[in-house]
């Protein structure tokens, strides 16, 4: 009965991981990585070898850094000063807040925008900020969505096969 419940909050854990991978609010992989440890809880720790699970721990460690890194970097990368860097930090928070779940999107390009503003950075600059925060999120999605597509293949093949 144990293993049924175990494979079951695994398996909703995968599903909520790949969610997490697209929504920002939720942490992705982590919930993908938890969900392996409860299929190896329930099926003994030989379903998976330790060599995978401490390479699926380290891309899940690595790909939760670079979900706030590599905004702030396609930022800088794109010709953002401190305050531009700041304001999309800021504009994270703060849209996560306002705007749930879809927020940070929004908040971080907005605070990028208006961080370079107040820098005295004209228009063109600050929108080319912007545009770095946008596309460091999407790369930073991408490497999500693959961490945690990754991991739920693993789960799902050691369960049906």
């Amino acid at each position: 009965m144990l293993e049924i419940v175990l494979l079951v909050a695994g398996s909703f854990l995968q599903l909520l991981g790949l969610a997490g991978s697209i929504l920002p609010v939720l942490a992705g992989p982590p919930f993908n990585f938890l969900g392996l440890i409860l299929l190896c809880l329930a099926r003994g720790w030989d379903t998976f070898s330790p060599r995978l699970l401490l390479g699926l721990a380290a891309l899940t460690i690595i790909s939760a850094f670079l979900d706030y890194f590599l905004p702030l970097r396609g930022a800088k990368k794109y010709g953002s000063t401190r305050w531009g860097s700041w304001g999309a930090f800021f504009g994270m928070v703060i849209g996560i807040f306002l705007f749930p779940p879809f927020g940070l999107i929004p908040g971080a390009l907005a605070g990028a925008i208006i961080g370079e503003l107040l820098a005295g950075k004209g228009e063109t600059a600050a929108m080319r900020a912007g545009w770095g925060v946008f596309l460091g999120y999407f790369v930073s999605l991408l490497i999500r969505l693959v961490s945690s597509g990754l991991m739920t293949f693993f789960y799902f093949k050691a369960i049906f096969y």
